[in-house]
């Protein structure tokens, strides 16, 4: 790809991304009441989020299975209310355990 196509396609992207975040602010002048709106609205971020990462969590080692170990021992430790930083390294170490025990069977 040469450098003229390749800013053209920048700009075009960044024109894109920035109407899609200024559409809203240009076209709502008052602030928003509807409750169901208004919780729509709040539950965006975390939607988005979690479409986001749980394929990556599911694609992202080498078996199946070891996801689903590392993702349930997630799912435990967060219903638990551990620190992210926990649950982060917990999850992997299980991953890691799962990987290293399917490798030698």
């Amino acid at each position: 790809m040469s450098y003229k196509t390749f800013f053209i396609y920048l700009l075009i992207m960044a024109g894109i991304t920035y109407l899609i975040r200024m559409v809203p602010l240009v076209l709502i002048k008052k602030r928003i009441k509807n409750r169901f709106l208004l919780s729509f609205l709040h539950y965006i971020p975390y939607t988005v989020l979690s479409v986001m990462t749980i394929p990556a969590i599911f694609y992202s080692t080498s078996s199946i299975v070891s996801a689903v170990f590392g993702f349930v021992a997630a799912i435990f430790l967060a219903y638990k209310e551990k620190s992210l930083l926990k649950l982060a390294a917990i999850s992997c170490v299980v991953v890691f355990v799962v990987e290293f025990v399917l490798s030698n069977i």
